[in-house]
């Protein structure tokens, strides 16, 4: 029986994999001429969260709080803060409107810390010391989930786009 069922399950992965690989072969008349183009599973990546805040919090760290706001959950370690030589600051975009480099989501909270301040310590605080720095439980105003990074060729000119023609869809 338990040979069945991996049998099973390696049809099933090997069908999955079929279906998300796609080979396509292009002929043209005369010489023949092969063109293949081969479109591999989507790999995930980030999401492009765009959001608008009550206040401009553009240079302070965002925690991530419980749905119910009375802890932490998430929050970047000191070393996260400053990669490839910057600090992950939120993109501007038209309207006031943010594209997130951080990884936040609707629980998002703002620290009283700068990604500057933040970068300086000499380690990463408890949540328990964080949440006790943060300024605003409440910051957003609006947060949308545009699908993921990788969706654009230049995310920045097609999501400025969507916020001109409305087209920006609640989270």
């Amino acid at each position: 029986m338990r040979n069945y069922f991996n049998v099973f399950t390696v049809i099933i992965l090997l069908m999955m994999v079929s279906i998300s690989c796609k080979t396509k072969v292009e002929q043209t008349s005369g010489k023949e001429k092969k063109k293949e183009t081969i479109k591999m599973a989507s790999m995930p990546g980030p999401p492009a969260i765009v959001y608008k805040t009550k206040k401009d919090y553009f240079h302070l760290v965002p925690v991530i709080l419980s749905d119910d706001k009375s802890k932490i959950v998430s929050y970047p370690a000191v070393s996260d803060i400053y990669r490839s030589g910057k600090y992950p600051y939120p993109t501007r975009l038209f309207n006031d409107y943010l594209l997130d480099n951080r990884g936040i989501t609707k629980n998002v909270a703002f620290l009283s810390l700068t990604y500057e301040e933040y970068g300086k310590l000499e380690k990463t605080p408890t949540s328990e010391e964080l949440f006790k720095k943060i300024i605003d439980k409440y910051p957003l105003l609006e947060i949308y989930k545009c699908g993921l990074k990788s969706d654009y060729k230049n995310i920045v000119e097609e999501i400025n786009q969507m916020i001109q023609e409305d087209k920006l869809k609640m989270e």
